[in-house]
């Protein structure tokens, strides 16, 4: 007999369940026809993800047999905690290590957006979180960024270092020339003021391009 959800996770811990099992365990029933393990898979073969699961848009749930009011609600009530739980976990850390610490906390913030925004996290010279912000917020397939901005922002916080990142709603996290020649830009502007930039993330869906890893920065 296949172990139930609850039971599995109580007996192995919530790393041994399937994208599907807890999903299931959230959504607690199905739809009529069909028990809620079954629906939770068929979510997530519609979807083609559990991110585009708990990203996805009041139109296209409404196309789904079975959500209603309770179960849309449930699931960005998911996607939001799980925001929650990134931002928090970030601006607790004593100190970040490597940039790529903080790139879990920017996929929640960033992949599931259909539109481009900039984020940036300011650190201290210890590498400690001051603060994480949105930037600027532009189009489907464009943002205009101001270094100037980023760093007055910068020097309000005190910021000895900063973290960029954006994303691209393609879902292709492949920098544009654009993309580089801001980065250039910014790190040139943060240069003036001794403030170091770190890396820039750019967030796809499933995917990110750092230009740190690239030697870039």
């Amino acid at each position: 007999m296949t172990e139930k959800p609850r039971e599995k996770l109580l007996a192995k811990g919530a790393s041994a369940l399937t994208n599907s099992e807890l999903l299931a365990l959230f959504l607690r029933t199905g739809c009529p026809g069909m028990p809620v393990l079954d629906f939770a898979h068929h979510l997530l073969s519609h979807f083609g993800s559990l991110q585009a699961v708990m990203s996805g848009s009041q139109e296209q749930y409404s196309a789904i047999k079975g959500i209603g009011e309770s179960k849309l609600c449930q699931l960005y009530a998911i996607a939001e905690l799980a925001k929650r739980f990134y931002q928090e976990q970030l601006l607790c850390q004593e100190m970040i290590s490597d940039p790529a610490e903080a790139y879990h906390y920017l996929l929640s913030q960033l992949a599931h957006l259909e539109r481009e925004v900039f984020q940036v996290v300011f650190l201290d010279n210890r590498h400690r979180v001051l603060q994480a912000q949105t930037m600027f917020q532009g189009t489907i397939n464009s943002v205009e960024v101001h270094p100037r901005e980023i760093v007055k922002e910068a020097l309000r916080y005190n910021a000895a270092a900063i973290i960029l990142a954006h994303n691209h709603p393609s879902g292709v996290a492949k920098p544009s020339e654009a993309d580089k020649h801001i980065t250039q830009q910014i790190q040139k502007a943060c240069r003036l003021f001794n403030i170091a930039a770190l890396d820039h993330f750019v967030i796809g869906r499933g995917e990110f391009f750092s230009f740190a890893q690239r030697g870039w920065l």
